[in-house]
């Protein structure tokens, strides 16, 4: 009996280490390459998924950063515009005092019982309401308003200056 416990001990021994070294093989053969797959696997998806959120903050940022282009393109135009305006407003409203002037001026003539409707109109001649010309001085002065509007909108594109209100129309001759 001692020789078949012996011999059953052997086999037993043989079964136990071919066992382990097929667990460690699997282990080493098979298990691990499919988890070490796996793992890089999930590895690079999480790299795509963060190359993706970044190219997608990127894009996010260049669309953000080129509508704020756009805004301030348009809120230049706009200032540009609004200044623009306001010395057409200016000079028209001088024009029209200036009309108002001549039309007084020509009124007292024709009152005058010695002066003729023709001297009249040579002697005061009335000026059109819109687009007249107008004193040096006051054209130049509304010119270097309208260019300093126009600085002024420069500095808000630029983010350099606070925009600051375009002078109110007044009439001066």
């Amino acid at each position: 009996m001692k020789l078949d416990a012996d011999a059953i001990l052997k086999l037993s021994l043989a079964a136990a280490a071919l066992m382990a070294g097929a667990g460690i093989g699997g282990y080493y053969g098979l298990y691990l390459p499919l988890h070490t797959q796996s793992v890089e696997a999930q590895a690079a998806a999480r790299q795509a998924d963060a190359d993706k959120a970044q190219d997608k903050a990127a894009h996010d940022a260049a669309v953000a950063e080129a509508k704020r282009k756009v805004a301030a393109q348009t809120g230049y135009d706009d200032c540009v515009n609004m200044a623009g305006l306001a010395y057409r407003n200016r000079w028209n409203a001088s024009c029209r005092a200036m009309r108002q002037s001549d039309i007084e001026a020509y009124q007292d003539c024709r009152d005058n019982w010695f002066s003729s409707d023709a001297k009249c109109q040579r002697k005061h001649p009335v000026r059109p309401a819109m687009d007249c010309d107008l004193p040096a001085d006051v054209a130049a002065a509304y010119a270097d308003d309208l260019d300093k509007a126009k600085a002024q909108c420069l500095g808000t594109l630029q983010g350099a200056a606070p925009q600051q209100s375009v002078p109110a129309p007044q009439p001066s001759l």
